[in-house]
């Protein structure tokens, strides 16, 4: 890939435990709708002098931080991740004391000859912001924006995991969004 464009397929999957080392996640679900995707990397560069030039540097990985932008937010997301609940009427209800919910993000990025699939596996969002506006000559839809934190998983330090498809792999990558993709396991 040479260059990349285009964002479809966001996904989402709530964390439903953690035991053993293990992460288990809910089925995928879709979030419609993607507009933007922006994550920047988290962690603080350190560097070492001696002999007067930098002797050593190092990077800490602490996952990336960003925006995520959509048209409108599903209900799911609402109440599986950002804990709004919803009774016998259809209105949904937040409540202050409600605490988001971890989950893994999945999305596709296009490119020139081939697509990449990315899961980040241990995410976090705030609560999008509220924007609305009267409509004039014409018609503007208005977005939403989650702030979102990818942080690595306290197992086993996993951040993410990406795929472009190949002549080997193209079942892996049909099946990446199915659930969340794990490394296998070491034999």
């Amino acid at each position: 890939m040479k260059i990349k464009y285009g964002l479809r397929n966001v996904k989402c999957a709530k964390i439903t435990k953690i035991a053993d080392g293990k992460y288990t996640y809910d089925t995928p679900f879709a979030i419609p709708g993607a507009v933007n995707l922006t994550l920047s990397p988290t962690g603080d560069s350190s560097d070492f002098f001696a002999d007067d030039v930098i002797y050593f540097s190092t990077t800490a990985n602490q996952g990336y931080e960003g925006d995520l932008e959509i048209a409108l937010l599903p209900k799911e997301f609402l109440i599986d991740i950002l804990g709004m609940t919803e009774d016998e009427n259809g209105v949904l209800h937040e409540n202050a004391s409600a605490m988001p919910q971890p989950f893994a993000l999945g999305f596709e990025v296009q490119g020139d000859s081939k697509g990449r699939r990315t899961w980040y596996y241990n995410c976090t969002a705030a609560r999008p912001n509220q924007d609305a506006s009267t409509k004039e000559s014409g018609i503007t839809p208005a977005t939403e924006t989650l702030s979102i934190k990818a942080m690595p998983r306290e197992t086993d330090l996993a951040v993410k995991a990406t795929i472009e498809p190949n002549e080997s792999n193209g079942e892996t990558f049909n099946s990446f969004f199915d659930t969340v993709y794990e490394k296998p396991e070491a034999v």
